[in-house]
């Protein structure tokens, strides 16, 4: 009798939970709803033109209609030594942005942490996020206003201290560290502030104990905060890790205002790819520029998380 109304009475109770889940769930859903809608419209629906890649595209056939090329969008791109020069670069910048971004982000939440007044800290907060939050478009002209060749708060500088202008649109050698300090500045406050927040979800009674058996400040990081935020650490180079292929065409495009002189330090697939749409509006390079930066991104991907997972454990991986 008992295992009768027991069998009875557990699908009726898994119909409540159900039930309940879903009420509890429907604000997050809502919430959540705007970012699946753009996701499904700009991801997922145009996936079948990856078929583009594979196509010498013609307006009058179509997408499916235009005839196949197999693999010569591929390898048109990377024969041509532009395209080859534009992904160097693209791996050479991401690489920098990585290693400076996850770097200098974990130093400076651990120096957040350092900071006691409430109101000192919530100023370096604002002053470190700020950046993130402007477009590319203002930054190009905050730059252009720094290093304007006749008016540029720089050469201004440099004459004060007696040196001469430099021509700074026109000099490609500095370009390679204006970009990364220009990324660093813009990426480091979101980076941050997530690892400040992991920094604060850290039991204290740990560093009580440190302070105890003697240790520093220093010791107190490098033992106890850092190994605590490895999970967060490994998740954003993973993340870093996906887009290596990709940059960020607002700052190699407007930052640099089209100059001739900075056009080879200042390439990147995404540049390339647009300058090639422009002058030749072949759309199959260009989906095939796209689809190798997708593919390429994803098994590196793959295989990093598999090694993360050999090295630190299932735990640390993202999946």
């Amino acid at each position: 009798m008992k295992a009768v109304l027991s069998s009875k009475a557990v699908p009726g109770l898994r119909s409540r939970l159900k039930k309940s889940s879903v009420r509890k769930n429907a604000e997050f859903t809502l919430l959540a709803l705007p970012a699946i809608i753009l996701l499904v419209l700009f991801y997922f629906i145009p996936m079948p033109g990856i078929v583009l890649a594979f196509k010498n595209y013609n307006f009058i056939d179509g997408i499916f209609g235009s005839p196949w090329v197999g693999l010569q969008n591929f390898i048109f791109i990377f024969s041509n030594p532009d395209a080859l020069l534009a992904l160097q670069n693209t791996i050479v910048y991401n690489a920098m942005f990585i290693i400076t971004t996850i770097g200098g982000s974990v130093i400076l939440a651990i120096l957040l942490n350092e900071v006691l007044s409430r109101r000192i800290l919530k100023v370096y907060q604002t002053a470190i996020f700020l950046p993130y939050f402007l477009s590319w478009t203002i930054v190009a002209y905050i730059v252009f206003a720094m290093l304007d060749n006749s008016k540029g708060m720089v050469n201004s500088l440099l004459e004060i201290l007696g040196m001469s202008r430099i021509e700074w649109y026109f000099a490609p050698q500095y370009w390679f560290v204006i970009h990364i300090i220009l990324h660093f500045w813009k990426a480091m406050g979101y980076a941050t502030l997530l690892n400040y927040a992991c920094i604060l979800s850290i039991d204290p009674s740990y560093y009580e104990a440190a302070a105890i058996d003697g240790a520093n400040r220093f010791q107190m990081a490098m033992k106890i905060t850092v190994p605590a935020l490895r999970p967060i650490i490994l998740i954003n180079f993973l993340g870093a890790l996906g887009r290596i292929f990709n940059a960020d065409f607002g700052q190699f495009f407007l930052v640099p205002m089209e100059s001739p002189s900075l056009r080879d330090i200042s390439s990147v697939l995404d540049t390339y790819v647009y300058s090639a749409l422009r002058g030749s509006a072949d759309l199959g390079m260009g989906a095939a520029a796209g689809v190798f930066q997708s593919v390429a991104g994803f098994v590196l991907v793959l295989a990093a998380n598999f090694f993360i997972r050999y090295r630190y454990g299932r735990e640390q991986a993202m999946f």
